[in-house]
């Protein structure tokens, strides 16, 4: 979708959601956005951001990772004003039924202590264990992971697991310019129901979650 994060839905352009539901959230000191458009980045600093550097446009393809989105962010922080925040709460422009309580919840664990990072999470779409298949060499396919005892032919008696959301992220600074992905160290999370969780990777996708706040925006 070009020019996805400018689009409008429901009256504004995408990515004005996620800024108004950051600065909604006071705990977050300082709203930066990072992005390669100039275009987007006039749009947001008219919303409220600051749009202090624009990103390499290496750091901006559809196969770039958010993380070094992310160090590029922090580096610059530190190598252009000489600090580095406590936490870097990242609120990606494509998951625009969030809530500031959402965000909020992410800040609350990660003030608690003993995580590296925390994300948000929602209820699976496919489970691994029960309705995931994966095709060998020789066209035959087989469950992605395999029960350990016996034949698990109900989904309710799997693992519970959940589908990861780009709803909120809040991570430790240090530990986004050690390591090399959010795994690397200590994650917890916090779940959030799925329709405020939808993220908008195609038209599909935005035209639910337009369809959805057009429901439910005066409520929320």
């Amino acid at each position: 979708m070009p020019g996805k994060n400018i689009k409008l839905i429901n009256g504004k352009p995408l990515i004005v959601w996620s800024i108004e539901q950051a600065l909604s959230v006071h705990r977050i000191r300082r709203l930066i956005v990072s992005t390669d458009d100039y275009e987007i980045a006039e749009v947001a600093k008219a919303a409220g951001a600051e749009v202090p550097f624009i990103r390499p446009k290496e750091l901006a393809q559809d196969e770039s990772p958010e993380w070094h989105a992310w160090r590029h962010a922090l580096n610059w922080l530190q190598n252009d004003e000489g600090y580095l925040p406590e936490a870097m709460v990242s609120i990606p422009a494509t998951a625009p039924l969030r809530l500031p309580k959402d965000i909020d919840a992410c800040i609350n664990v990660f003030e608690e202590g003993n995580a590296d990072a925390v994300l948000t999470v929602t209820d699976a779409h496919r489970n691994p264990w029960f309705n995931m298949v994966t095709k060998g060499l020789n066209g035959e396919v087989s469950l992605v992971n395999k029960p350990i005892n016996g034949i698990i032919s109900r989904r309710q008696d799997t693992p519970q697991i959940f589908d990861m959301t780009t709803v909120a992220y809040v991570v430790r600074p240090l530990f986004v310019l050690k390591e090399a992905s959010i795994f690397a160290g200590r994650v917890k999370s916090v779940y959030v129901p799925p329709d405020r969780a939808i993220d908008i990777d195609n038209l599909l996708d935005f035209q639910i979650a337009e369809f959805l706040m057009r429901q439910g925006v005066s409520k929320n």
